[in-house]
This record gives C-alpha cells, sequence and structure tokens, in this order.
C-alpha cells in the first residue's frame, strides 16, 4: 500500500499547478480510481486468505497483556478492522464486471477500508507477534538493580548516559536503551521509567543492542498525536506559494506595491496561509507533540517550543504593519537601476566585425 500510495502522490502531482491546486480533474480522478483497483487486487493478493486468522491472534494476545489504558483502544482497532474486512469480503464475493463504471464505483467505495488496513493493519501484526510472557528473562536482583542504577545515575550526572532508543511495554511502561560510559567503555543498560525524572530504574545491562532486544519485554504499537489522522486518506493540501516565489516576485517587482503584496502573502491568514503563518502553525503542532510524549524532557521542549510560536506570532503581525507601510509608500524604483542584458546580441554573419583599437606597445607605456 505504501507503494501505490508514492506512485499515486507521482500521478496527482503531475496534475497540479506550482500552488498545489488540481487543474487537470480528469487525470486526477484517473490516477485515484487506479489506486482504487491496485489497492482491492493488493488485498486479495496478501491479506484476504490471511485477516481472519491475523484478527484471531491478535486478539488472542490482547486477552494475554496485563491491564492498562491504551488495551481500550486496540480493541475498538481491531474490531473496526473485523468490521472493514467483512465490508470488503462482501464486495469481492459479488464482483461487478471488470472495467465496467459499477466496478470502478465498488472500488471506490472499498478504498476507506483498504486504507484503514493500511493505516492500522501493524497494529494487528505487532500484536499477534508479541512473546508470551512479557518480563525480560534476565532479572536482576535488588543489589543488582540498585548497583546499576546509581552507576547509571552517576553517568547521567556526568553526561555520559547517552539515550539511543525508546519503547513502551505492554503495560504501558517505557523503556530506554543507552549506553553507559565509564572510562571509555560503554555497556548498553535498559532503564524503566522516565529518564528526566527521579525514580528510574536500570532493569538489564547487556553488550549490544541485539541482546536488549531479544531479553527485553517486546515494544507494542506506538501511538498517535491526532487519533482521526490517516496515511492513506489525508485531505487535500490547500494551496500555498513557496518562499522562493514570494522572494522572486519581489525581485521581479518594480513598484512598492509589488513588495508589499509579498510580503503579505507571506503572512496571509486563512486556508491558503502565507509561510509564517504556517511556521507558526508548525512550531505549534509540533509543541502539541512534544507534550504528548508525557515525559520530562518533553514537557520542557514543548514549552520552548509554545513560546518560539509566540514569538513567530509577534513578528508576523510586525511583518504585517511593515508591509503596509511599504505599500502605502507608492513608489517605484528609480529609472537608474537598469536592468543588465544577460546575452548581447552578436553581429550578422555577413557583417565586418568592428576593428578593435589599437594596442598600445610596452615600450610607449614605458614613454609615458
Amino acid at each position: 500500500m505504501a507503494v501505490i500510495d508514492c506512485e499515486t502522490e507521482a500521478a496527482l502531482a503531475m496534475t497540479r499547478d506550482r500552488y498545489g491546486r488540481t487543474v487537470h480533474a480528469g487525470a486526477a480522478a484517473a490516477a485515484r480510481a487506479r489506486r482504487d483497483t491496485a489497492a482491492v487486487k493488493a488485498y486479495i493478493t496478501h491479506l484476504a486468505p490471511h485477516a481472519d486468522a491475523l484478527l484471531d491472534a491478535a486478539r488472542l494476545a490482547l486477552d494475554r497483556l496485563p491491564p492498562a489504558r491504551h488495551l481500550a483502544g486496540w480493541w475498538a482497532i481491531l474490531d473496526g478492522l473485523a468490521a472493514s474486512a467483512t465490508v470488503i469480503r462482501h464486495a469481492l464475493d459479488r464482483p461487478a464486471d471488470p472495467g465496467s463504471p459499477d466496478e470502478r464505483t465498488q472500488h471506490t467505495l472499498l478504498w476507506p477500508h483498504l486504507a484503514a488496513w493500511a493505516d492500522h493493519g501493524s497494529v494487528a501484526s505487532d500484536l499477534a507477534d508479541q512473546r508470551d510472557g512479557q518480563q525480560h528473562t534476565k532479572s536482576l536482583t535488588g543489589e543488582e538493580q540498585q548497583m546499576w542504577t546509581e552507576r547509571a545515575q552517576a553517568a547521567q550526572r556526568r553526561g555520559e548516559l547517552d539515550l539511543f532508543e525508546s519503547w513502551y511495554a505492554a503495560d504501558g511502561q517505557p523503556i530506554t536503551l543507552a549506553y553507559l560510559v565509564e572510562d571509555d567503555d560503554s555497556t548498553v543498560v535498559a532503564l524503566r521509567g522516565d529518564p528526566g525524572v527521579p525514580g528510574w530504574q536500570v532493569i538489564g545491562h547487556f553488550p549490544n543492542e541485539y541482546e536488549a532486544g531479544k531479553a527485553l519485554p517486546a515494544p507494542v504499537p506506538p501511538g498517535v498525536l491526532r487519533p482521526d489522522v490517516s496515511w492513506f486518506n489525508r485531505p487535500p493540501s490547500a494551496p500555498e506559494l513557496s518562499l522562493q516565489d514570494l522572494i522572486r516576485d519581489v525581485v521581479e517587482g518594480h513598484s512598492a506595491g509589488d513588495a508589499s503584496n509579498a510580503l503579505l502573502g507571506a503572512v496571509q491568514r486563512g486556508y491558503t496561509a502565507g509561510p509564517m503563518v504556517r511556521l507558526q502553525e508548525l512550531l505549534e503542532t509540533s509543541a502539541q507533540f512534544a507534550g504528548a510524549l508525557e515525559n520530562a524532557q518533553g514537557r520542557q521542549v514543548a514549552a520552548r517550543l509554545a513560546a518560539l510560536g509566540r514569538q513567530i506570532e509577534f513578528l508576523t503581525r510586525e511583518v504585517e504593519e511593515a508591509a503596509e507601510d511599504l505599500g502605502a509608500t507608492v513608489a517605484v524604483l528609480p529609472p537608474h537601476r537598469t536592468p543588465v542584458l544577460r546575452a548581447r546580441p552578436r553581429p550578422a554573419v555577413d557583417t565586418t566585425p568592428p576593428t578593435p583599437p589599437p594596442r598600445t606597445s610596452t615600450a610607449a607605456r614605458h614613454h609615458r
């Protein structure tokens, strides 16, 4: 489905103008129809024979997991995937005539269900792959855990505890892998809890990442920032001007109004928001993401990004006022700022080239 999606996006890009607006509606509809048909064929080939067994294995694994706040959401996903599989199966049992308008309509109606499997089928497969028993196999004794935790805390204070990977275990606890550096030697240690606040513990030490992955609780599917977002059902992007286009409008402009309009385009709000407004939106969304990590460092970064977003908002208002003041000058560039020809005219083939100026001899120059 990822390959099909990339091919479709490439085809749709050919139907849009420089601002992202669809200018060839028929070609865009044809590209989506090809996408729908390819997705149906991929489902029939790769998933249809196994969908029910996969869901059964995922439900069985989910039943065995310890209670946690995310289990209800996973049950809902499995139920939704089962409902989509039923809709797809009923449609495939009554296929329309190949190549007919009815088949095209049928595939269009199936696309949301196929996209649901593409977006969330990994939750079912990850659950089905969960190992029996979620505790790590090499448990530390109480004394060993305290000793390794103190060593890791000391390394953290020295700046020599390098975090490099993190995931959630089935019980909802975060697990983080880190390199514990001591005397130019490093050991892979696994931490349970938030490394940014007191209370985390070392639950294992390993010679390398591979051994850590075999021994530690398996990762469960990570969450999403917004539950209604779909990779395969993205809303159409709003038309927008790039900063390069706005800069070019200023360079190619002649009046103060040209430059003023370019600046106002950068700070325009609403559906066709300008780059500065989009930057503020990016900072605010990233702040939400950092806060949603629910750890100490994430909250700190969220506060920084939120502050930067407020600064961009202030700067946007300043740019808007400056743009309006520039437009109010009602001025044009003075005529002495003449352009320079990039390609100078060449003499005709049948004309005599101009006589070069006489060359002054070296002696004459010395005589002067």
